[in-house]
């Protein structure tokens, strides 16, 4: 699997996007398992706002080492519960050491993975029976912009292109879309603007003023357009 390095920076400025990170969080944290599997930890920052601690297992899983030595550091110093641990790598180097995961997550992770047929591929491997994957990514590829470009995107997603990655043995539950007035915002810089980079200034408006807006919006038109867009895939049961 090849997996393109995250840009450290961009981590930390979407890191301040509380309201954001809250609204996502309300949308799946009703389909976690027992024990969870977090595809690209990044540097913990959705572990710290996702998991809750009542979980028996959280497992962090992030290809890049730094990144690993900043969640231990959090985890150590109390800022993530006792479930969590860390592993320095990817799907790959779970594939054959029998263990399995009720839930796993991407959370705008798939993106950054070139094969992410293959990819989910393997994630269906270390599913429990009626297990899950969970995921968040980008939405509409006619908004893919120079920042998509610029922080590894592969691509940008819809409910079709997510549905012809989804292996045989997984069914949809769930698919939606998320963040409708911010898709107008990623449309402008799209045409408008095409910024490699967002502003402090500018994240801190979508996240304070667009994103609270879109919590209502997106109710309103049945979360059938967004910037972002959430699936559920659920493991069929083996026979």
């Amino acid at each position: 699997m090849k997996q393109n390095a995250y840009i450290g920076n961009e981590l930390k400025i979407f890191a301040r996007a509380v309201n954001w990170k809250n609204y996502y969080g309300r949308a799946i944290k009703g389909w976690f398992g027992q024990r969870v599997l977090e595809v690209g930890a990044g540097l913990g920052e959705t572990t710290r706002q996702l998991c809750t601690g009542q979980h028996r297992e959280w497992l962090c899983l992030e290809p890049d080492p730094e990144f690993c030595d900043t969640i231990r550091a959090k985890a150590a110093s109390g800022e993530l519960p006792g479930c969590c641990s860390i592993c320095n790598g990817t799907t790959e180097a779970l594939q054959g050491k029998h263990r399995y995961f009720d839930t796993i997550l991407y959370v705008d992770v798939l993106e950054h993975i070139q094969d992410d047929c293959a990819e989910l591929q393997r994630a269906a491997h270390l599913l429990t029976d009626q297990g899950r994957i969970i995921i968040l990514a980008p939405a509409h590829s006619f908004l893919f912009s120079p920042f998509d470009h610029q922080i590894g995107h592969y691509r940008r997603y819809d409910r079709e292109a997510l549905r012809a990655a989804c292996p045989a043995e997984l069914a949809i539950e769930r698919m939606m879309y998320l963040d409708s007035v911010g898709m107008l915002a990623s449309l402008a810089n799209r045409l408008l603007l095409s910024q490699a980079t967002p502003t402090i200034g500018q994240i801190l408006f979508w996240d304070r003023v667009l994103v609270r807006i879109s919590m209502v919006v997106d109710h309103l038109v049945f979360h059938s357009i967004g910037k972002s867009i959430l699936a559920v895939m659920r493991k069929k049961t083996s026979r």
